[in-house]
């Protein structure tokens, strides 16, 4: 079940932690609130939510916290100048490092490591920018698979149904939907930003590559994974990417890249945007396929053009399979392979079989990325964006592994029901999943992928504002612990 909040007339009573990231920044600008007074709410929500949901899997003692905090309005009282995110609380992905706490990857064989000696490139900005570090949030194993679950911490459950995922590997999502966080970091190659914002009736962005800098050893000059920001909207997302981006001299991608600003007034321009039902036939389950149809209707009612376009697929399944498991075999060799019992057996298999990959497959994958990229960029110079379903179902099932059938398809390995994500990724283009509306049978959240211009995620996040403001859902909460 949901419930609606956080309207301009409600804001002061609304519950702290369903205000939004910006409203909180603002008030403790003007004084209204102390930082305080917010990481109080949040660590009250977590303490009255995680238990359920399951996706903080570790955090900073309470007193630790309040004493960030205090810090925090102690240093805007002196009147120094302060970060964009200053006195707002974070937690970290358990696939990136936080100096002081551990970083597990969700793995057996990472589980007893202790804490990290250092914070990575973009949880280095976001302390720059004042935001308050607090904890780490569930992931898979390695990130592998777009619903979260391991051996080590167990399933991240959906707040608007615990009996569901929550989506992943960026279980960060499921903590800001249900209120424990105004915002979380997460990393996207196959959907981890994008399938559970859908799931959960939030925002993430897979940003344009090297925008959120990333220091990732053998594959740190590849374009295939990224770091990226989730929100509760658009503006929050934006606020947030403002903290986490720039350039970082671990990362050579981020070179030369300008943190984004945040968004200002929303324009009344034409949008015109392309439209996909499938993505090239993919199965796409009726009440999705439903939902998608009604978005559509909602936003061309309100003016909005849209246009059905279908882009080149061919050859994107393999070149998406062939550099994402090239990837880890490059990070990790072949310990997976010559130690299977601390790792899961789908990541085994996936390094086992990148191991033998062939110098003619992996050139192919290139040139058939750089092709994709050309083609994406030749389709945006006449819309304002391209526009497909977020996720091909609602939330599975907590207890599945990974979705083994879409509207009578089967699938026989774990990112075959990903592709709706992950035929999107080899174009490099900046894509953000929102919210769209809910299923008329579960009643559960389901969501939109809208592709953007490289390099352009502000103009992105900006068209995303507008179109919240058509579909009018961003701001409907779980009833969860209310």
């Amino acid at each position: 079940m949901t419930t609606t909040t956080d309207t301009d007339e409600t804001t002061t009573t609304t519950p702290l932690h369903w205000r939004t990231a910006t409203d909180l920044r603002d008030a403790m600008a003007d004084g209204s609130l102390t930082a305080v007074e917010v990481m109080r709410a949040f660590y009250d929500r977590i303490d009255a939510t995680n238990d359920a949901v399951n996706v903080i899997v570790y955090r900073l003692p309470r007193d630790e916290a309040l004493a960030l905090a205090a810090t925090a309005d102690e240093l805007r009282a002196s009147g120094a100048t302060l970060g964009p995110l200053h006195g707002l609380p974070i937690a970290i992905k358990d696939l990136v490092d936080v100096a002081g706490m551990p970083t597990s990857r969700g793995s057996r064989a990472f589980a007893d490591r202790g804490p990290m000696p250092t914070d990575a490139p973009h949880v280095a900005k976001l302390r720059a920018a004042g935001a308050l570090v607090i904890g780490k949030t569930n992931s898979p194993e390695f990130g592998v698979g777009t619903v979260t679950w391991n051996e080590v911490f167990g399933i991240t459950r959906n707040p608007f149904d615990l009996s569901r995922h929550a989506g992943g590997s960026t279980g960060g999502v499921a903590a800001v939907a249900a209120g424990m966080l105004p915002f979380a970091d997460g990393s996207d190659s196959g959907g981890s930003l994008r399938y559970p914002a859908s799931f959960c009736n939030a925002v993430g962005l897979r940003t344009t590559p090297g925008l959120v800098p990333a220091a990732q050893g053998a594959t740190s000059w590849e374009p295939h994974s990224v770091n990226g920001p989730v929100g509760r909207n658009c503006r929050d997302v934006a606020l947030l990417l403002t903290g986490m981006s720039g350039t970082d001299q671990l990362a050579p991608l981020s070179a030369g890249r300008a943190a984004t600003t945040e968004l200002g007034d929303a324009t009344e321009t034409p949008i015109r945007l392309a439209w996909s039902t499938d993505l090239g036939g993919l199965p796409i389950a009726p009440e999705v396929r439903a939902a998608h149809g009604a978005t559509r209707a909602a936003l061309e009612a309100a003016g909005i053009e849209v246009v059905d376009v279908e882009i080149d697929t061919d050859g994107l399944d393999e070149t998406w399979q062939t550099i994402e498991l090239f990837g880890w075999f490059a990070l990790l060799g072949t310990d997976p392979v010559e130690h299977p019992d601390a790792y899961r057996d789908d990541f085994v298999r996936n390094v086992t079989e990148a191991s033998g990959y062939s110098s003619g497959r992996i050139v192919a994958a290139l040139e058939r990325r750089y092709r994709a990229y050309t083609e994406m960029a030749a389709l945006l110079e006449d819309f304002d964006a391209f526009v497909v379903p977020g996720a091909p179902v609602v939330a599975p099932a907590a207890e599945d592994k990974w979705v083994t059938e879409v509207d009578g398809v089967p699938f026989d390995r774990y990112f075959l029901w990903q592709r709706l994500a992950c035929r999107l990724v080899p174009s490099a283009h900046p894509v953000l999943a929102m919210a769209a509306g809910f299923g008329a049978d579960s009643g559960l959240p389901i969501g939109i992928q809208v592709v953007g211009r490289h390099g352009a995620d502000g103009e992105l996040l900006a068209l995303g504002d507008r179109l919240e403001r058509v579909l009018g859902v961003s701001d409907v909460h779980p009833e969860l612990a209310s």
